[in-house]
């Protein structure tokens, strides 16, 4: 069988790869029932759903024709580690500054990887996210995340 496209093949092992890990790490849970998750029952319908859109990525990868086969260009590293190190220090400090500082930290960051950069929509961003983030994650859900750094009391 014959690679027609270089990217969606590769896309496809890489969301296949991602999608079955999760489900799999997701069986060391508890799944409960529809009526009453438990922690593993959404990590395994998403790792299942993942694998499955690479599945079909994988397929047309393998059936549909493009040009040139669509070789995989460079990587992208300036988006790469401004991105994945934005999610690392959002994991590092959210439990010593508090939700309210480092969402806007995180977008502040992760808005430099991209390939036009405004102010205006990036302040805007964050008050949307951080407002949402509160609204959905500590009124809606109940977690308990900091709102505010830890010396102030958060």
């Amino acid at each position: 069988m014959k690679i027609k496209s270089q990217r969606d093949f590769v896309s496809g092992v890489m969301f296949v790869a991602i999608g079955l890990g999760f489900a799999i790490g997701a069986t060391t849970y508890s799944f409960g029932t529809s009526a009453k998750p438990g922690p593993g029952y959404f990590p395994l319908l998403l790792g299942l759903i993942l694998a499955l859109l690479g599945a079909v990525v994988l397929f047309k990868a393998l059936t549909i024709e493009s040009d040139g086969g669509d070789p995989i260009g460079r990587i992208a590293w300036k988006p790469l580690l401004l991105i994945l190190g934005a999610v690392i220090l959002f994991g590092a400090l959210l439990p010593r500054l508090g939700m309210a500082i480092t969402v806007p930290i995180l977008i502040v960051i992760a808005s430099f990887g991209g390939d036009e950069f405004h102010w205006k929509g990036v302040l805007a961003t964050c008050v949307i996210l951080t407002v949402g983030s509160y609204l959905v994650f500590v009124k809606g859900l109940n977690l308990t995340i900091p709102m505010w750094p830890t010396f102030l009391g958060g």
